[in-house]
């Protein structure tokens, strides 16, 4: 769906980045604006420019020192004649390398240009205008731009709707077939989503003047189809999903075992032990306070990012709350989930923190970033919205630091011995109701997401059409339920409007949450895009799981095409009118809506399909065998290299394995406890293999140099 790009009119807007979060907003009617050429620039950060110098002067600010880590006091000038000028004019101010030195892949960083991105902090007596005018005119700047602050496009003081308590009461039943599926997790049978068995007598909607016309919004099947899917895999540990939102609540009793952990860390230390650039990332990096200690309890927090992470990998068969798609078993571990903190509170976050969330997950190992937010889409109500980008060119031109950031992930990402070679960037779609989805989200390189209800049909909010790649589960609310005064027992109570909140959830998502925006039972709901992402999220995941269990490897543009691909047909349910009720919080009432869903045909993508995706992964002329890597180390013990034959091997796990090294003047290596390790003994390459007890053999090269990592760095 990503063709055409250039079918939509060009704004000289741009709009301020959303979260596509709940979807409880006033929502446009369907139209495409025409847009503004005055319309005013996204807000941005007082005192702070982002410069791109040019790489000819690369070795002077290395030689200024400005190439250090974050630690010490701040520099003042570059060293370069011109840029001090305005630094001098400037007064007090400081210059900051954006991207912290990670010694392990600074190799790569450069290569990628990223060493030469820097941020200028300055008082308010200069406006950010004159400064990015002053550096933008010297010939050692090949950018500069003002650090835009990205906004959520909801209200923080609306929080999930919490799963009921009597509800949590019922004893959990065990996988034998008492409840019908597969996984004993006591809430898995509200998880339409996940599994769609059809409408059930415990689902709380309103039932309208006829009980069938509510019971047929929920169709069997309108799910991620992951029930079969996981006859073949469910998730894998090596996986690693980086979730760019709010904190993570990882002391969640549905997530703490899935979640992804820094080993050469310290939580919450001051100091940057593994020398990664950041301090006590742990489970991740808080980006909005600069810290590794993960937070989620901010006043205005709504929970987001520990409901899209329980989506996608919270512990399934525990016989507690979810289940989810990839989180696999205690007996087979499921993905793992990098808390990457770009929202916290009410607080804005800004381009500087994203960049540094998308280079940290390519570097420490995420190979899915979910992103459920972007910039607002183009074809938005311009009465309702300040549309965005209308191409990728027009993005990419006002983000250059967006741009280069994620490219960095997009082929930096994975190894081109595993899984997959390349990282995947998925986001939501947008939650305008508009014909064409946000970037960055719309690139042609990220999958963008739309949202469908319960029943195939598209969600009353959702966004569709121009970039659009493919659609799942999300939520309706306004569909499910007309938002009439009713009690939780049935009864009108126009005193009780908090009730009709929670009628009608059912048809959104269900997932983990803290305690304290889900009246302490950790579970709830939430809709729009924002939930459908992370659906595509853990579906992709589960396929690399598989990929990972089959020893087999995908380029990132092969992967995603195989996402895309492997889905639902949705259009046949795409015809006639959707009739809805929406409610406008601000005035407190209902208005009918009727929404014509041939509208959607053709423009929504299919519905992700996690079997469907599995079923490909393992078509014999899909992907690649992965092989044992190419070994480059320095002299010395302390310089050893630590490999695991089992990962390159079909059920290596149970297999054994010989090492033979040619020149052994040149390496040593033994198999020890299941692991291949390697001393560099003198500078020279050799050849050398490793034979499994199945007979299969891989050869591969060994480089020693005088000092060097596991990439070949110097």
């Amino acid at each position: 769906m990503k063709m055409n790009k250039y079918l939509i009119s060009a704004f000289g807007a741009l709009a301020l980045i959303a979260f596509n979060a709940c979807s409880t907003e006033d929502l446009a009617e369907p139209s495409v604006s025409t847009g503004s050429e005055s319309a005013s620039e996204p807000a941005e950060m007082a005192g702070e420019v982002i410069v791109k110098f040019d790489a000819a002067v690369s070795d002077m600010l290395d030689e200024r020192g400005l190439a250090q880590t974050r630690s010490g006091a701040p520099a003042t000038r570059s060293g370069i004649y011109s840029v001090d000028e305005v630094l001098d004019m400037l007064g007090e101010c400081e210059l900051e390398r954006i991207f912290p030195v990670d010694a392990l892949h600074e190799e790569r960083t450069r290569e990628a240009g990223l060493h030469l991105w820097y941020v200028v902090r300055f008082s308010d007596k200069y406006s950010v205008e004159e400064v990015v005018d002053r550096l933008s005119a010297l010939g050692e700047v090949q950018t500069a731009t003002p650090n835009r602050t990205i906004k959520r496009a909801y209200r923080t003081d609306r929080k999930p709707v919490p799963f009921p308590k009597r509800l949590l009461n019922a004893p959990a039943t065990r996988a034998d077939g008492e409840n019908g599926y597969v996984y004993n997790d006591q809430l898995l049978k509200w998880e339409w989503h996940i599994i769609n068995r059809g409408y059930k007598d415990y689902f709380i909607i309103d039932p309208e003047e006829d009980p069938e016309v509510a019971k047929a919004k929920f169709k069997v099947g309108a799910d991620v189809n992951c029930e079969k899917a996981w006859e073949r895999s469910t998730g894998d540990p090596s996986i690693v999903v980086a979730v760019l939102d709010e904190g993570i609540y990882w002391r969640h009793p549905d997530l703490i075992n899935n979640m992804w952990i820094n080993e050469g860390e310290t939580y919450g230390a001051r100091e940057d032990n593994d020398g990664n650039g950041y301090a006590g990332d742990y489970y991740g990096y808080d980006f909005v306070n600069n810290t590794g200690i993960i937070s989620c309890d901010a006043s205005a927090d709504t929970g987001h990012g520990t409901h899209v992470a329980g989506v996608i990998a919270a512990r399934n068969n525990n016989g507690i709350g979810i289940a989810s798609i990839a989180g696999g078993t205690e007996e087979k571990p499921g993905v793992k989930i990098m808390s990457c903190q770009i929202f916290s509170g009410s607080a804005s976050s800004n381009t500087i923190n994203l960049a540094r969330a998308f280079k940290y997950a390519a570097d420490n190992g995420a190979v899915i970033l979910q992103c459920s937010w972007g910039y607002t889409s183009s074809a938005a109500n311009g009465y309702e919205n300040t549309p965005g980008f209308a191409t990728q060119e027009e993005w990419e031109a006002a983000c250059p630091l967006e741009k280069a950031s994620l490219d960095y992930f997009v082929y930096n990402a994975g190894s081109p011995n595993g899984p997959i070679e390349g990282g995947i960037p998925i986001f939501s779609s947008g939650n305008e109701y508009a014909p064409a989805a946000g970037f960055p989200g719309a690139a042609e390189y990220c999958i963008s997401v739309n949202s469908i209800a319960g029943d195939y049909t598209i969600s009353t909010f959702s966004n569709y059409g121009t970039f659009s790649d493919i659609a799942a589960p999300g939520g309706d609310q306004d569909y499910y339920f007309d938002y009439v005064d009713i009690r939780e027992d049935g009864e009108k109570d126009p005193s009780a409007p908090e009730y009709t909140a929670a009628r009608g959830a059912v048809g959104c998502v269900l997932s983990t949450l803290p305690p304290q925006v889900s009246d302490d039972t950790c579970y709830g709901y939430m809709e729009g895009t924002s939930m459908a992402c992370p659906h595509v999220s853990g579906v992709a995941a589960l396929g690399l799981s598989y990929a990972a269990q089959l020893r087999k490897h995908f380029t990132a543009a092969e992967f995603r095409k195989l996402i895309v691909e492997s889905v639902t047909p949705i259009d046949e349910y795409l015809t006639g009118d959707k009739k809805y009720y929406h409610y406008v919080t601000d005035l407190g009432k209902t208005y009918p809506r009727i929404l014509e869903l041939s509208q959607y045909a053709g423009k929504s993508g299919g519905l992700v399909n996690a079997d469907k995706l599995l079923a490909a992964v393992e078509n014999e002329s899909a992907g690649t065998a992965v092989s044992f890597p190419n070994i480059y180390l320095g002299i010395g013990e302390e310089n050893k290299v630590i490999e695991t034959p089992a990962r390159y091997f079909v059920n290596g796990e149970s297999l054994t394995y010989t090492l033979t090294i040619e020149n052994t003047a040149i390496a040593s290596g033994k198999i020890e406890n299941g692991k291949a390790v390697f001393t560099g003994l003198a500078e020279g390459a050799t050849p050398a293999s490793i034979k499994a007890s199945n007979g299969e053999t891989h050869s591969f090269n060994i480089t020693v140099r005088k000092s060097a990592n596991g990439s070949g760095w110097l």
